[in-house]
């Protein structure tokens, strides 16, 4: 009998593609060869998993009409689309944003399908405008034109260290380690979630580190250290630095030193890493600017990966030697010693955010909660503050000066987008930096003045700005704004 993963291979099923079942547990074959065949094969994992959910629910309203998904009209679509947004008896409706991510995958499959003639006719029905430049975009006629970003949520620094010492770290409200917390891998997760704040990376770039890519501290030190992003992992599949304070790199340090290498160390001695499916003992790591990974898998087989091309499966599989026998390179690993999943951290930070209402409940008016993609708003909201106030100091502007250099201050934008990893400006204004884009430059430069001689940087400063920002916006999280008395007893 054929080998499964043989069987696998040959039909072009890989590691990670979806497998749909319909509600009467059989298997689409087109839809199959879709999502193992087409380009949604080679979208990124996130994009995959949002896109199959928004998949099924859509094929299980049309299953409740009797039809499957080539079956489905424009009427069909037009149904789901007042249930899924209108519909009163919908308790789950979702706003524009949520339905135009659901109908970009829908398009996606039913443009597919109707290429290859899987479709009487495109459900999805087509219009054209011309975009700013005078191109002729094509864009679906569902699409909600009234998509808001009320989704995008922001923390303040001190907002966020709370959530971290609460919902990672175990603290009570009084700032002490509960006595029954246990502890696991806490290193592990607050480190992760600082360096999502320090250096505004996404979820799956930063959860598909190797070690070899994080920057380390140095003697003589730095307020921060520089690493390079593979085009493999980034959303934009281009190359991008990153930057990750000192004292964020210090704790990944110290993770990797301590609850990592113990983990390495008991799956070693369980035989854990011989027994993997796959894996691939890197022998050597050549080249400066561009590294190339030499490589040998279990059949002695010998191979050769650049480092920019190494995708978040095959980095999965990547090992070094070390003193006791081989090491993952992947950088964030679970009890276990392997390596812990990018759609992991999810369930991390949504288990933190829970122990923060259960532990802050009467403590403050509005417990802190956090995701992995508001990490990377609060950094984008952080740093513009951050980067305005530097350049006010620096420069030692009077009000009336930084009237008359407006167009000078737009530099701090340029550079919040070139650190995000933006194509468009567009992108960083209007929904990462919202709270402050129809802000004058001279709100957030208000009183008090810089010091005498233009230079310093005033932490203190920065949390008052970001203080009063967040009283004046929607979707900040600032503790001091929303403090309640606790009732004593």
């Amino acid at each position: 009998m054929e080998d499964l993963s043989d069987r696998e291979d040959r039909l072009g099923i890989h590691p990670g593609d979806p497998i749909m079942l319909s509600p009467d547990y059989r298997i689409d074959e087109l839809l199959s060869l879709y999502l193992c065949r087409s380009g949604f094969a080679r979208l990124a994992p996130e994009t995959k998993r949002n896109y199959t959910d928004d998949y099924c629910l859509f094929f299980d309203f049309l299953w409740d009409r009797g039809k499957v998904w080539n079956q489905a009209t424009d009427d069909d679509l037009a149904d789901f689309e007042y249930w899924r947004t209108r519909a009163s008896a919908n308790p789950g409706k979702v706003g524009g944003s949520r339905w135009n991510r659901g109908l970009a995958a829908l398009t996606r499959l039913y443009e597919w399908a109707e290429r290859r003639e899987y479709v009487v006719r495109n459900p999805v029905l087509m219009r054209d405008f011309i975009g700013r430049t005078g191109e002729v975009i094509r864009v679906p006629q569902a699409r909600a034109k009234d998509a808001k970003t009320s989704d995008v949520h922001w923390l303040t620094p001190r907002t966020f260290r709370l959530w971290v010492n609460v919902g990672l770290r175990g603290h009570t409200a009084q700032g002490v380690p509960a006595a029954n917390w246990v502890g696991r891998l806490e290193d592990r997760n607050a480190a992760f979630a600082d360096l999502l704040l320090s250096s505004g990376i996404r979820l799956t770039e930063s959860a598909s580190l190797l070690t070899i890519e994080m920057p380390h501290t140095r003697l003589g030190g730095a307020r921060y250290y520089p690493g390079r992003l593979a085009p493999a992992v980034t959303k934009s599949k281009r190359a991008r630095t990153f930057y990750a304070s000192a004292p964020v790199a210090g704790e990944v340090e110290g993770y990797m030193e301590s609850s990592r290498a113990d983990a390495i160390r008991r799956a070693q001695a369980k035989g854990r890493y011989e027994r993997l499916p796959r894996m691939r003992l890197v022998t050597k790591v050549a080249g400066l600017r561009k590294k190339v990974l030499h490589w040998r898998d279990q059949d002695g087989i010998e191979g050769r990966t650049p480092l920019s091309e190494a995708d978040v499966a095959e980095r999965m599989t990547l090992f070094i030697e070390g003193p006791s026998g081989p090491e993952p390179l992947w950088l964030w690993l679970n009890e276990s010693g392997l390596p812990f999943r990018p759609a992991s951290w999810e369930n991390v930070f949504r288990t933190a955010s829970q122990r923060c209402a259960e532990v802050l409940d009467g403590v403050v008016a509005e417990p802190p909660f956090c995701t992995p993609h508001m990490a990377r708003h609060s950094f984008a909201l952080y740093m513009l503050v951050v980067l305005h106030h530097v350049v006010d100091l620096r420069m030692g502007l009077t009000p009336e000066e930084r009237r008359d250099f407006r167009l000078l201050y737009g530099d701090p934008w340029r550079m919040v987008q070139d650190l995000l990893g933006h194509a468009q400006l567009e992108t960083t204004r209007e929904i990462y930096l919202a709270p402050v884009s129809d802000l004058q430059l001279r709100s957030l430069m208000a009183d008090p003045e810089p010091t005498a001689g233009g230079e310093g940087f005033s932490r203190d400063r920065v949390t008052s700005l970001l203080a009063r920002i967040a009283e004046e916006s929607e979707g900040i999280q600032d503790i001091d704004a929303k403090l309640v008395p606790v009732v004593s007893a």
